[in-house]
C-alpha cells in the first residue's frame, strides 16, 4: 500500500470493491459502470475488484447473483498490489466485508456507499425483522470516512440509525440514449392504452404484485428478468413480459409508454425513474424514499394506492418530464463521487 508521503496527485488510482458487477443488470451495477467510464475518460486509473475475480457460488434464493468466495487475505493482497490512492467499498457483501476488514485492521481510510435498503431487502427474503439487519448496516459503515448516499431521504434515514458521515452521490442519465426520440418497440403497436411500464429486476423485493394486481385499465408491460419471472408470468397471464432490454431498445419502451410504474419500497434511488423521465414518461410510485426525492406533481404522482398514482401520473406534461430527467448528469454525479473519496493520507478518525 502506498505511503502517505507518496500519494500521487490527480489522476488518482482508485480501487472499487463491489459484490455487484456484470453480468448482473441492476441500478448498482449500472451506476458503478457509468462512474468508472467517466473516471477513466478523465484520466483516472480505476481498478474494480468484483466477483468475477474469484470463485463464486449462487446466492441463496437468488441464483442470478453470485457470491464471491475469496481466499483469506486475497482482497488485501490485491489492494496492496494495486497501491491505490483511494479505496471505495461499494457493497456490504463478502468482498466488501473483506475489504473493510483489511482497511480497518491497518487504519487505512476508505469510503462506502448505501445503494440498497439492505435491511428491508433481506427482511423480505427471510421473513425476519429489518431491525436485525440495521445493526449490521450500522456496524459495517461506522468506520467509513464517508457513506455515499443518493438522496436526502436516505441521508435522513441513515442519520436516524446513528450514521453521521454522509456524502451525496446522485445518479445520471445518458441523454444520447434515453430521450423522447427513441423508436417504439414493435410489441407496443396494438396494445390498449394507457401502457403502464415497469423496468427492472423481476424479484420479490421489487413489490411487483402491487402493480400487476392493480385494476387500472390499459396494458401492463414488464421489461426485465429475475427469479420471480416464471411465477409472476403464470399468475398474471394478461401482463406483457418482454424480457431484458438495453440501450435504445430500452429507451423506446420508456418513451412510448404512457406511464412508468415504480412499485418498489426498498430502493434508495431508482435509476429507472430518471431514465423514464428523460424519455418524457411520467412516474407513478409509492411515497417512499427514492420516488419522494425525485417525483413532483409536474412529472408524476405518488400515492399509497398505486392505481390512484397511475391515474394522476398519466396527465403529466411529457415535456416537463423530459426537462427534469435531463437535469441528472453522470458527470455531476461523478464529481460528487470524487469529492467524497478519502485519500490515504487523511487524518485519523476521532474516537
Amino acid at each position: 500500500m502506498a505511503e502517505a508521503d507518496t500519494v500521487r496527485p490527480y489522476p488518482h488510482r482508485i480501487a472499487i470493491v463491489t459484490d455487484a458487477w456484470a453480468p448482473q443488470m441492476n441500478g448498482v451495477v449500472r451506476t458503478l459502470a457509468a462512474t468508472c467510464d467517466i473516471l477513466r475518460s478523465r484520466g483516472h486509473e480505476v481498478e474494480v475488484i468484483s466477483p468475477e475475480c474469484f470463485r463464486s457460488m449462487p446466492c441463496p434464493t437468488y441464483p442470478e447473483i453470485r457470491l464471491a468466495m475469496p481466499l483469506p487475505g486475497a482482497i488485501g493482497r490485491r489492494l496492496t498490489a494495486l497501491a491505490p490512492d483511494a479505496i471505495h467499498v461499494s457493497t456490504e457483501g463478502p468482498l466488501g466485508l473483506a475489504a473493510r476488514r483489511f482497511c480497518t485492521v491497518r487504519g487505512i481510510p476508505f469510503t462506502t456507499a448505501y445503494h440498497t435498503q439492505f435491511p428491508e431487502y433481506v427482511a423480505r427474503r427471510t421473513g425476519l425483522s429489518p431491525a436485525l439487519f440495521w445493526r449490521y448496516i450500522r456496524w459495517f459503515h461506522a468506520p467509513s470516512r464517508q457513506v455515499l448516499v443518493a438522496t436526502e431521504s436516505i441521508r435522513e434515514e441513515l442519520r436516524a440509525h446513528g450514521l453521521r458521515r454522509l456524502h451525496p452521490w446522485s445518479r445520471g442519465v445518458d441523454l444520447t440514449c434515453f430521450n423522447r426520440d427513441a423508436p417504439p418497440p414493435p410489441e407496443f403497436g396494438n396494445l390498449p392504452r394507457p401502457i403502464q411500464l415497469y423496468v427492472g429486476r423481476v424479484a420479490v423485493e421489487k413489490n411487483l404484485e402491487a402493480f400487476l394486481g392493480g385494476s387500472y385499465p390499459g396494458s401492463k408491460v414488464v421489461v426485465g428478468d429475475g427469479p420471480a419471472l416464471a411465477e409472476l408470468s403464470a399468475k398474471f397471464p394478461e401482463v406483457h413480459f418482454l424480457g431484458r432490454r438495453s440501450g435504445r431498445a430500452l429507451a423506446g419502451c420508456y418513451a412510448h409508454a404512457d406511464v412508468f410504474v415504480f412499485p418498489s419500497r426498498t430502493d434508495t434511488f431508482g435509476l429507472v425513474m430518471i431514465e423514464a423521465l428523460a424519455c418524457g414518461t411520467p412516474v407513478a410510485a409509492f411515497p417512499v424514499p427514492g420516488p419522494r426525492d425525485i417525483v413532483t406533481d409536474r412529472v408524476g404522482a405518488l400515492s399509497e394506492d398505486l392505481d390512484r398514482a397511475i391515474a394522476g401520473a398519466v396527465f403529466s406534461d411529457r415535456a416537463d418530464c423530459a426537462e427534469l430527467g435531463a437535469r441528472y448528469s453522470w458527470d455531476a454525479a461523478t464529481d460528487q463521487f470524487l469529492a467524497g473519496l478519502a485519500a490515504l493520507d487523511a487524518e485519523p478518525l476521532a474516537a
